[in-house]
């Protein structure tokens, strides 16, 4: 299972193929080709054929796939495309809702991400994440707020998708997958607040955020790089952890398994393992 950590998944229509480079420029950790929302029905299958003919031409590039959701005609040819593909590092499942789903996306041998974004995903969420391919999980809150008829942006509304959130974190852990990824941010011109809900996911234990636009990659980086001052805190936890025994102190601080833990993935995610 990989476990690495992924801080940006950045969709790319597949309908724009001249986009796809782009996008794998753009410094995302890991580029999505999207055959299902960011697609219109007209279209699907020219932009199938769009991916198809990318993946020939260009086979050292690696990329995710958006295929569409397991109730469209259109998701076994999906599946038959990226199982002949070795560019296809993993399936983005959209509208997971049972393991069977995921089972039957596994065939093509490739890692599934399922996103919980139905009430029904939520509800088996715990099959999900214990079936056979699944490398992470993410999280769809604009459809699942749609889906359950919540009042967008009210605090009502963030009650209940927090407590969703914390089931997808939960569930990622029991069933050891890879860190979970949050949802999209949809407005693309508030940098502000994608900055701020980054940092609640950040804050929540998520490893980063699914992204629609290659602007909010270095944002969402941005937030989750720890700070000068806690990467100068972990490395001297590390550092004294060597000779300090089973419970030390740090600048006064009392330091034991759990705080050495905590500094060491501080310095995971700054890229700084030690």
């Amino acid at each position: 299972m990989n476990k690495a950590i992924v801080r940006t998944a950045l969709f790319v229509p597949a309908s724009r193929p001249e986009r796809i480079p782009k996008a794998v420029a753009s410094g995302a950790d890991r580029v999505i080709v999207d055959l299902e929302d960011a697609v219109q029905e007209s279209l699907k299958v020219e932009a199938r054929a769009n991916l198809d003919q990318f993946l020939k031409e260009s086979p050292g590039c690696e990329v995710l796939v958006r295929v569409n959701a397991p109730d469209h005609p259109g998701h076994d040819l999906d599946l038959e495309l990226c199982a002949r593909h070795a560019g296809v590092i993993g399936i983005v499942l959209p509208k997971a809702e049972s393991a069977a789903q995921v089972l039957h996306a596994n065939r093509t041998g490739k890692p599934i991400w399922p996103i919980i974004e139905s009430a029904y995903g939520l509800y088996a969420l715990a099959e999900i994440a214990k079936a056979n391919g699944v490398e992470r999980l993410s999280f769809g809150s604009l459809d699942l707020a749609l889906d359950l008829n919540l009042a967008t942006g009210s605090d009502a509304a963030e009650e209940i998708l927090s407590h969703a959130r914390y089931a997808v974190l939960l569930h990622s852990r029991v069933a050891g997958l890879a860190p979970a990824l949050d949802g999209v941010f949809p407005d693309i011109q508030d940098v502000e607040g994608l900055a701020r809900v980054t940092r609640h996911a950040r804050d929540m234990g998520f490893s980063g955020a699914l992204c629609i636009h290659p602007s909010q990659v270095k944002v969402i980086h941005e937030v989750l790089m720890p700070s000068e001052s806690e990467l100068h805190w972990a490395r001297k936890v590390i550092a004294a952890s060597v000779t300090g025994g089973g419970v030390f102190t740090v600048d006064g601080q009392m330091i034991d398994a759990p705080v050495i833990g905590r500094a060491r993935a501080l310095l995971q995610r700054a890229g700084a393992v030690e």
